[in-house]
């Protein structure tokens, strides 16, 4: 299977930022912010090239990908992965649906 291009939402870009802007201010460091980054990154990479890997949800076509604290929330296309947030999986559980259908 060939490896699709993912396409990061505003609002994934905007939730990936945030979350690691935070790790420095708590850390005073970005150790474990550049980890985090790269576990991103080769979360998504990973997606790319196996879409199903993520676990389904009870929404058509999402799946989720677990990174750390963290899911990655996406949706495959014909051409492309498109990551539509990064949830903290601290966070109210029952927000999480309300959010992804707002975000597709």
């Amino acid at each position: 299977m060939a490896k699709k291009k993912i396409v990061w939402s505003v609002r994934a870009q905007q939730d990936r930022l945030e979350i690691l802007e935070y790790w420095i201010n708590r850390n005073k460091s970005t150790d474990y912010s550049e980890k985090l980054f790269k576990l991103f990154k080769e979360s998504a990479a990973l997606i790319s090239e196996h879409p199903e890997i993520g676990k389904p949800t009870d929404i058509a076509g999402i799946r989720i990908k677990i990174v750390r604290d963290y899911l990655m929330i996406y949706q495959e296309q014909a051409s492309q992965i498109d990551i539509l947030l990064i949830w903290d999986s601290r966070k109210n559980p029952e927000e999480l649906g309300e959010t992804i259908k707002e975000e597709i």
